[in-house]
């Protein structure tokens, strides 16, 4: 059975375990059952649909778990999509929580998200006056839990995007490190189309008159949605840092390029000097006045040792050596 918790909560304390088949809906006003499923089988789910009255587009939906994040309104009940995120490497992999809320029911399923959901229980059940609010305020812990876990991903990519940013400024980026910050920004790109409709998600629960969603509740959904901008907000500036580093590091490749450039025609214009003084006493004229000079071989020693000299002082103060 994927079915990892299933519970009867009145008045927000937790009581009998609920068996689908056996038991039945509560109908009392204070009562509710949670429901959490992992990676469940089309049987599991159509068997509760017929206890909870779930539509037919809302299972199929739930089984197919290649969705957007939405929210769906079935009658006097809501289906919503999320996204959750965990980072494998240096890829960003993506889950699905499929949430059924009714009047007296929350149904999840999770789809390849190891992070279960008995924590998140856990810490509602310690807390029963706001448990006791209903099925909507276990929407919004649910959704508060999926946001939550996208600011670890977030705050891993953005050591691993300044940790590169440092080596850049102590040495030229190499071949894959461009390569790997190339793929970090795919990543986030990916990330941000998540964002989107998972911002859109929170701001329908938090403006729009719905089923199953007090008004009372609203200003928590409200919570995750700023939450959800925050992270979006984020990734655009991670983006950006991301495109500064390979700029920056194009940059300083550019500048040492110069700087070898610069070097080796201040070398070649010292070399020139004797090549050109040589070449001219190399030429085979017999006329030549200086071939006879007694000192013309030290004078000339002399002038090229000049020369040069007067050249390399030049170039060291403009900085070329």
């Amino acid at each position: 059975m994927s079915i990892v918790a299933s519970y009867v909560y009145h008045e927000g304390k937790r009581g009998a375990a609920f068996e689908a088949g056996r038991d039945t809906v509560p109908d009392d006003p204070e009562s509710f059952v949670w429901i959490g499923l992992h990676d469940p089988v089309e049987q599991e789910l159509v068997g509760l649909q017929k206890i909870f009255k779930l539509h037919d587009l809302a299972i199929e939906d739930a089984l197919a778990a290649k969705q957007v994040p939405k929210v769906d309104i079935y009658d006097d009940q809501l289906f919503i999509i999320a996204k959750t995120a965990h980072l494998d490497g240096d890829a960003i992999e993506y889950g699905e929580t499929a949430i059924f809320i009714g009047p007296h029911h929350v149904i999840t399923v999770r789809h390849g998200s190891d992070r279960g959901h008995s924590a998140l229980r856990q810490r509602l059940e310690t807390a029963p006056q706001i448990l006791k609010k209903g099925p909507d305020y276990v929407l919004h812990g649910v959704l508060d839990f999926i946001v939550d876990g996208y600011l670890p991903v977030v705050q891993t990519v953005e050591d691993r995007v300044l940790e590169m940013e440092q080596h850049m400024l102590d040495a030229v980026l190499g071949r894959e490190q461009i390569k790997r910050l190339f793929r970090l920004r795919r990543q986030l790109i990916r990330f941000q189309r998540v964002l989107g409709p998972m911002t859109e998600v929170c701001g329908k629960l938090n403006n729009l008159d719905l089923p199953c969603i007090d008004d009372e509740t609203r200003k928590y959904f409200r919570d995750v949605y700023d939450h959800v901008r925050r992270v979006d907000g984020m990734v655009s500036g991670l983006k950006d840092v991301i495109t500064s580093v390979f700029e920056a590091s194009n940059l300083l490749e550019q500048q040492s390029q110069g700087a070898i450039t610069r070097q080796l025609a201040a070398w070649a214009a010292i070399a020139a000097v004797p090549t050109a003084i040589a070449g001219i006493y190399g030429m085979n004229f017999e006329n030549m006045p200086e071939l006879k000079t007694e000192h013309g071989y030290y004078v000339v020693l002399g002038v090229i040792l000049l020369l040069c000299t007067f050249l390399f002082g030049r170039f060291k103060r403009a900085g070329w050596l």
